[in-house]
């Protein structure tokens, strides 16, 4: 009897765990996961938090680690939103086509990628052609451009990133004319931006790229080809390094998931975009 009542508990036992399992799986499976991108990482949560105020049954994670993440997760699909510095790619296409996955492409705004240097540093511009030589290693010491004599600490940011993507197309292969060249073997790739521009602030040789969302006052901003990266200028497709910012999901019908991008569309999630230095995408 005893062996009996035993075995009864056991199975019981595990009902129950399979139930707290299935649980466990339907809460998770209800959080809207969004990932990606580090450069926007900063206003999607911002954006987040916000509609979370006025939609307090929601529950949403934001998670950095770069646009190829955020790609990949939406396409396995560990993420609801991918955030992305750069375009999808063709194969990433063909990939969700062969999964039927059909991804939609929202523009959350538009960003400059900002050259900057440490605030010791004279130089105050640099042109698109010089900047492409210094991040090929063909440009080694400040004083081949007029500086005290330092050899050039070129920071980039490591290849999962979109702005590492969008930077070697556009500066180190002079805008893809130029397929067969890459970044300098000397190029330090860092794991965030963050660590960009701790670095930058650190030394005085130092140059690297992050976007508008993480200017401030502790190092130099250098104007290109003359250009600042203001507001008005990436509006007006001025600013030589400007691109659109974005956000990826996946056309399932998911009505949190719509939701959520259309607050973020909306004239008060478009303000949160301009509060968090990057240019709308809806200008009205």
């Amino acid at each position: 009897m005893q062996r009996k009542n035993g075995k009864k508990r056991y199975i019981i036992g595990m009902l129950m765990g399979m139930v707290l399992l299935g649980n466990n799986l339907e809460a998770r499976s209800k959080i809207i996961q969004v990932k990606g991108s580090d450069t926007i990482l900063n206003v999607s949560q911002k954006i987040v938090e916000e509609y979370v105020k006025e939609n307090k049954k929601e529950r949403i994670a934001v998670t950095g680690g770069g646009s190829g993440v955020g790609i990949s997760s939406l396409l396995n699909g560990t993420t609801s939103i991918a955030m992305a510095s750069r375009n999808i790619k063709s194969k990433e296409l063909e990939m969700a086509k062969k999964k039927d996955k059909e991804i939609k492409e929202i523009v959350l705004g538009y960003d400059g990628i900002n050259i900057i240097v440490n605030k010791s540093n004279s130089i105050d511009n640099l042109d698109e052609k010089t900047l492409g030589k210094i991040y090929r290693g063909e440009i080694k010491d400040w004083s081949e451009l007029g500086r005290e004599a330092g050899e050039i600490v070129v920071l980039s940011r490591d290849s999962s990133s979109g702005t590492h993507e969008f930077f070697k197309e556009h500066v180190v292969r002079e805008r893809n004319t130029k397929k067969d060249f890459e970044y300098g073997i000397k190029t330090l790739y860092m794991p965030s931006t963050e660590a960009i521009k701790q670095e930058v602030e650190s030394n005085e040789n130092a140059i690297g790229y992050i976007g508008m969302g993480y200017i401030d006052d502790k190092s130099k901003v250098l104007t290109i080809n003359g250009v600042g990266a203001t507001l008005e200028n990436i509006s007006q497709k001025k600013y030589p390094l400007a691109r659109e910012v974005y956000w990826y999901t996946v056309d399932n019908g998911k009505v949190n998931v719509d939701k959520l991008v259309d607050y973020a569309m909306s004239k008060e999630g478009q303000e949160i975009v301009k509060e968090e230095g990057f240019v709308p995408a809806n200008l009205d």
